[in-house]
């Protein structure tokens, strides 16, 4: 990619981990923010926020391996662990000491950890419908990770490429906000049928799977606090439901929460002009 891009007018960046290539986007300069994005998206998820604060701040999207414009390494385990280690990595190689942490879905559990073992790094966190908790206590979410991991959601990963023409317009509050154009920068990523189940499928998987690990990170919730946090939830999510926005308002009670009513799972990117707002406010 280069900045000739439209959609995504950054000049792609690489850095060489222990593990595998990473892709990331360095704009502008500043204060920096980091933006740690979920499946089964990348950094093109954070697009509309980068254009609109790379003006003032330092505004850093690395791909997760295999997704976006990453390595895809045939030897990594594409578990949120897995990714947690390769992000802190790539933090410790760029040198950041001090920054915004910004996650959505998935990056939660993969971005959170860099709050729990470095706090004095992050100095402000942004939440995104995202999560770090086991779903011991949660019957649906168990329900659909248990379809979502198991031998006909592999199935569905491989050869329907469900997470990304299925699962991701149904989250959509208004599924026309995910235009052709838009949907094909994210369907362009995975048209291999085997890294669908590799990278993808591997994430639904973790979802019961790496129990543990969320285990972990919400013992440890107490790390979260003692600095600005602000939560943005699209309410008409119907993957992450409201009510795990009450369980982030039990964790962060000081956090300021903006409950988006007309969007679903991608807040910026269903109301990238309301989100910026808020950004620009708490930034």
């Amino acid at each position: 990619m280069s900045s000739s891009d439209p959609d995504y007018p950054f000049t792609s960046r690489f850095v060489d981990l222990s593990v595998g290539r990473m892709h990331y986007v360095d704009e502008g300069a500043g204060d920096v923010i980091l933006f740690i994005h979920g499946t089964p998206t990348w950094s093109f998820e954070y697009r509309h926020l980068i254009k609109a604060l790379r003006g003032t701040h330092r505004c850093i999207a690395p791909d997760h391996l295999g997704f976006g414009l990453s390595e895809r390494p045939a030897n990594f385990s594409y578990t949120p662990e897995a990714h947690a280690t390769a992000l802190e990595e790539f933090v410790t190689r760029m040198g950041l000491d001090r920054f915004t942490l910004v996650v959505h879905d998935f990056g939660g559990p993969i971005g959170l950890p860099l709050c729990l073992r470095h706090p004095d790094h992050v100095v402000r966190l942004v939440l995104f419908n995202t999560w770090m908790w086991p779903f011991d206590d949660d019957a649906a979410m168990q329900k659909r990770a248990r379809i979502a991991g198991g031998a006909l959601g592999r199935w569905m990963y491989k050869h329907l490429n469900f997470s990304l023409k299925i699962l991701m317009p149904s989250v959509y509050a208004d599924r026309k906000r995910l235009t052709p154009e838009i949907h094909r920068r994210y369907l362009d990523v995975f048209r291999d049928k085997d890294a669908r189940v590799r990278v993808l499928h591997a994430l639904a998987r973790a979802l019961l799977g790496s129990r543990d690990f969320y285990a972990s990170l919400w013992a440890q919730r107490d790390r979260l606090t003692g600095r600005p946090a602000v939560i943005i939830w699209g309410m008409k999510d119907t993957a992450f439901e409201p009510r795990l926005l009450t369980k982030w308002r039990t964790a962060l009670p000081a956090a300021r929460v903006v409950e988006l009513s007309d969007a679903g799972h991608w807040p910026h990117e269903e109301a990238p002009e309301q989100v910026i707002d808020i950004m620009k406010q708490v930034l």
